[in-house]
């Protein structure tokens, strides 16, 4: 029996439908970092908008995709030739999981996908003087508009406490490879506070820095620093406008260590008017160092209460303190480890949940 070619060519279509839809369906597109649908959250210098660079730790970036497969491009700095970053990947609802980039140039799949939409974050977990990160872009099937995120703010201006310094012995123990080994910036108290508290979160934290003196030769405080985008270098001016927190905590005092009484409280003075004039509404909230031992906590618990007494008696009501229950300090050179992280921000997400009626 003879079969027309037309029949033949129909049929030969029909078995190849389902492959050249599926070939549709798994086409992978390249989405720029200036795409509407990336938003960045931190300290972030877009003067290249192709690659936005960022130094501070705790910058995230974040986006929704759909499909299995989700590719992202960072450059990394390699600060020194040696110093790789560390990421934070959040999944969903999923437990965030941490990387270490290999490459200056780094293309890093995002494993274990299903089919379906996915929000992901990711987040810098290494500090400013271990180089900085440019966000290149997104490689997915199809970029997605985000569900609506957090429209509380909250700024934690802090030293290597705050930057999550010496926390994260999952991988290397203290004493083992090199500095950033152990940080961890999104596990660090504040922004594990702004996640129990439904906020998004920005580190305005340096590793050794002081408000009247930093330890480790850094020749700059806080003061100097609060302005700035790239906190070692001192340098590239930060615009407030993109980001006015609700609530800023000030977590100071470590490296300053004991100081003169009077020269210590006019200059925690003095940074609460500089504070207070870029954030005119802003809650402050004065806390503690939670790696302080007993003389210091005594020294700062006196001079933070003497500091609030000052500021109200100034007209300014909207500064507030908090004084940590205890000492935190089982992680790398007394700082606090990953699970004394989640006690603070236990303590400080329930003071500020109180104080803002959250």
């Amino acid at each position: 029996m003879k079969i027309s070619r037309l029949v033949i060519i129909s049929v030969c279509l029909l078995l190849t439908l389902p492959t050249i839809t599926r070939a549709k369906q798994n086409v992978i597109n390249f989405y720029r970092a200036d795409n509407p649908l990336i938003t960045y959250t931190g300290r972030v210098d877009f003067t290249d908008k192709m690659k936005p660079r960022f130094w501070a730790p705790g910058v995230y970036v974040q986006f929704s995709i759909e499909g299995q497969r989700c590719d992202v491009l960072l450059n990394d700095e390699v600060l020194y030739g040696t110093k790789h970053s560390y990421l934070e990947i959040a999944v969903d609802d999923k437990k965030a999981y941490r990387i270490q980039l290999k490459e200056k140039e780094n293309i890093f799949t995002i494993p274990n996908l299903s089919s379906g939409k996915h929000f992901i974050t990711v987040c810098k977990n290494t500090e400013s003087s271990i180089g900085y990160l440019e966000f290149l872009g997104v490689k997915a099937e199809k970029l997605l508009k985000s569900p609506p995120g957090p429209i509380r703010r909250i700024e934690f201006i802090g030293n290597s406490i705050t930057c999550g310094t010496g926390s994260d012995q999952s991988e290397i123990p203290c004493g083992k490879g090199v500095w950033e080994d152990q940080h961890n910036a999104y596990m660090s108290y504040g922004p594990t506070t702004a996640r129990a508290l439904n906020a998004q979160w920005m580190l305005t934290s340096y590793s050794g820095i002081g408000l009247t003196h930093s330890c480790c030769n850094i020749k700059t405080t806080m003061p100097q620093l609060f302005d700035k985008v790239i906190f070692y270098k001192d340098s590239l001016q930060w615009d407030f406008k993109r980001y006015q927190p609700d609530v800023l905590t000030i977590c100071l005092g470590q490296n300053d260590g004991i100081q003169d009484s009077a020269m210590f409280c006019n200059a925690y003075v003095s940074f609460i008017k500089q504070v207070r004039a870029q954030y005119p509404a802003t809650s402050v909230v004065c806390i503690t160092s939670p790696m302080a031992d007993q003389k210091l906590r005594s020294f700062m618990e006196n001079m933070i209460a003497g500091i609030t007494k000052s500021v109200h008696a100034s007209g300014d009501q909207n500064v507030s303190s908090y004084f940590f229950k205890k000492r935190y300090h089982n992680g790398c050179d007394d700082h606090p480890d990953l699970a004394e992280h989640a006690m603070i921000a236990n303590e400080l997400s329930a003071y500020i949940k109180k104080l803002k009626q959250w």
